[in-house]
C-alpha cells in the first residue's frame, strides 16, 4: 500500500529470535521456498500490469502452519518484506504477502499509533509483521481518504474505511516461547485512524482484493 500526501516516519522492526529447535521450513511448498532463498535484500513487487502477477494478486492467501511460523524461512520473509516496503524505490506503508508472490496471510503494517521519538528527535513508527491475520470486526462509521498501491503503479483513488477495526492474527510472541504445542495461540488489536485503513487495504490483498475493486 502506498499512502499520498504522507510523509513517512523511520521503520523499524523487531527482530525474530526463535527459542524452538531443530526447526523445518513447515508448510512452505517448493515453489515459496525458492523465492525465499534466492531473494537476497529484496523481493520483487507484483503489478497487475502482468498478466502472471495479476493471477497471483487476484488469488486467495492461506495460513501458516505454526511449524511455518516458526521456521528459518519464516522469519527471512518477515525481514524481505519490510526492508522491501521500507526500500526508496517503494516508500509504502504496507505490504502483503501476495504482492511478493506468496499467496499467504501475512502483511507488514507500518504502526503510525505507535510513534516513539527517536534519538535524532524525530518520530520513528515501526513496521510489524502479522501473520494469519484477519479483520474479525469493523465499524459502521467509514471515512474516505486517497489511497495507491505498490502493485497498482500510477493511480489513486478515494476509497471508503471504517474508522476503527479489530484485528486477530498469531501471537509470534507466543509461537517462539513455547514450543510444546501445535496450537497456534491468537491475539487481537483493536486499531484506529490512518493505522486501520492500512490494515484494511493490506488485509484485502489478502482475499484477492485490490483498492481499485472499492472505488
Amino acid at each position: 500500500m502506498k499512502f499520498l500526501k504522507y510523509i513517512l516516519g523511520a521503520g523499524a522492526l523487531t527482530g525474530f529470535l526463535f527459542s524452538c529447535h531443530h526447526m523445518n521450513s513447515g508448510d512452505f511448498i517448493n515453489s515459496e521456498l525458492t523465492l525465499i532463498h534466492e531473494a537476497d535484500s529484496l523481493m520483487r513487487v507484483l503489478t497487475v500490469e502482468d498478466s502472471l502477477d495479476n493471477a497471483v494478486l487476484r488469488a486467495p492467501s492461506k495460513d501458516f502452519s505454526i511449524r511455518a511460523l516458526r521456521s528459518e524461512e519464516f522469519a527471512k520473509l518477515s525481514r524481505l518484506m519490510v526492508a522491501t516496503v521500507t526500500h526508496p524505490s517503494q516508500d509504502g506503508v504496507g505490504i502483503a504477502g501476495p504482492q511478493v508472490g506468496l499467496n499467504r496471510r501475512i502483511v507488514a503494517v507500518q504502526r503510525f499509533d505507535k510513534g516513539t521519538i527517536g534519538v535524532d528527535g524525530e518520530m520513528v513508527y515501526p513496521f510489524e509483521v502479522y501473520p494469519n491475520i484477519r479483520i474479525v470486526w469493523a465499524s459502521d462509521s467509514l471515512s474516505s481518504g486517497p489511497e495507491g498501491c505498490l502493485s497498482v503503479p500510477g493511480r489513486r483513488g478515494e476509497v471508503l474505511r471504517s474508522h476503527e477495526i479489530v484485528v486477530e492474527y498469531a501471537d509470534l510472541a507466543a509461537v517462539r516461547s513455547d514450543c510444546s504445542t501445535d496450537d497456534i495461540p491468537m491475539v487481537k488489536d483493536t486499531v484506529k485512524g490512518f493505522t486501520a485503513v492500512i490494515f484494511q487495504h493490506e488485509v484485502d490483498h489478502l482475499d484477492g482484493v485490490l483498492y481499485i475493486d472499492r472505488l
